[in-house]
């Protein structure tokens, strides 16, 4: 692995992890609405938030999944890897002031393919927010 590059095909082994921390704050979650568009009240209104069933502001679902992207993008397989699929299932919400360990697991190397299969988790306080998983194409240290 290199900065530039990360991994190759042949560096990776099922069973192999990378994780990122992130603590969501409020200004996060106002930036990803500005960037997604999604305005939605649950997730920039106090007050009617209060009225749903998490009696809070919470953060974009797609906000714990972009930093499944961002562990695919920068640490695991890193630069250069291009994401093929992702599936996602969003068991809890997540509050500002939460920090979101985000892991990404190998469970399968296609080498002939130059693909990778990835277990994906979000957890807050050990418990899964987030879970997934991904196809991603790899490129070989010949290419």
């Amino acid at each position: 692995m290199t900065a530039s590059q990360g991994y190759f095909i042949e560096d990776l082994k099922v069973g192999m992890e990378s994780s990122l921390s992130k603590t969501v704050g409020d200004a996060d979650i106002v930036a990803f609405a500005d960037l997604s568009g999604d305005r939605n009240p649950v997730h920039l209104d106090a007050e009617y938030a209060a009225g749903t069933m998490f009696k809070e502001r919470i953060a974009h679902g797609m906000l714990s999944a972009a930093y499944i992207s961002a562990v695919f993008g920068m640490q695991m397989p890193g630069p250069g890897a291009i994401y093929m699929s992702q599936t996602l299932g969003f068991k809890a919400p997540v509050k500002i002031g939460d920090t979101v360990v985000t892991t990404v697991k190998v469970s399968e190397v296609i080498p002939e393919k130059k693909r990778v299969k990835f277990e994906c988790v979000c957890m807050v306080n050990e418990k899964p927010v987030v879970t997934g998983e991904a196809m991603l194409m790899v490129p070989s240290r010949g290419a």
